[in-house]
């Protein structure tokens, strides 16, 4: 294990908390329209796309989120033989993955969506085509999931259910929505939550 700084997690909170936010909504500005424009050569069906798109983001959080966890008891495990403070114990491990998340195996995560998305009933791509097309927007995803787990309190995206009811304080709607349907199509983008609070808005679909 290579050495690593008291306290630097809670020092830096603040700033880390605001850059992964920029970086999540710099994936969504951009990173989101070009694996759109990517999906679309391969799939005429641009509700597909953008299901597709959405579906990435929520498997990128849960394999970053799963990965996270076993990283944090691999350094736990490992820091608890030695650790004498005089910080927390949990408060080293904290520092020492926020050092080091070049450690974090991203592929093994990015192999774990698209393994996922093979198997969702809700997408389907062309069988001569494979999900890896979009793996450059999925490792985005997957390393700001993984570095917001290191916040205090974890940033994490909403779930979300087709046919739910639409929230305003949630979501955007998508400019070809119909306003006056109450109920989600689908969904185009999470939003992004800190303690079950909005942080950023995601974007649906309402149509009847």
């Amino acid at each position: 294990l290579r050495s690593c700084s008291p306290g630097r997690a809670r020092h830096t909170n603040t700033s880390r908390r605001t850059s992964l936010i920029a970086r999540f909504g710099d994936i969504y500005d951009r990173g989101r329209l070009d694996a759109e424009t990517l999906l679309r050569t391969y799939i005429s069906d641009m509700e597909m796309v953008q299901r597709i798109i959405y579906i990435a983001a929520v498997e990128s959080f849960h394999a970053a989120k799963m990965a996270y966890r076993q990283f944090k008891i691999r350094v736990r495990e490992t820091l608890s033989l030695g650790h004498s403070g005089p910080e927390s114990l949990e408060d080293a491990v904290l520092d020492y993955i926020i050092r080091h998340e070049d450690l974090y195996d991203v592929q093994a995560s990015v192999n774990e969506v698209i393994r996922s998305m093979n198997i969702n009933p809700k997408i389907s791509f062309p069988p001569e085509i494979d999900f890896i097309v979009i793996s450059t927007l999925i490792r985005e995803l997957c390393r700001v999931a993984f570095s917001m787990q290191t916040l205090v309190p974890p940033l994490d995206i909403a779930f979300g259910t087709d046919g739910e009811l639409f929230s305003e304080t949630k979501y955007h709607r998508s400019f070809d929505s119909d306003f006056t349907v109450a109920l989600v199509a689908y969904h185009i983008w999470p939003a992004l939550m800190e303690n079950d609070v909005v942080i950023v808005k995601g974007e649906a679909v309402t149509k009847r």
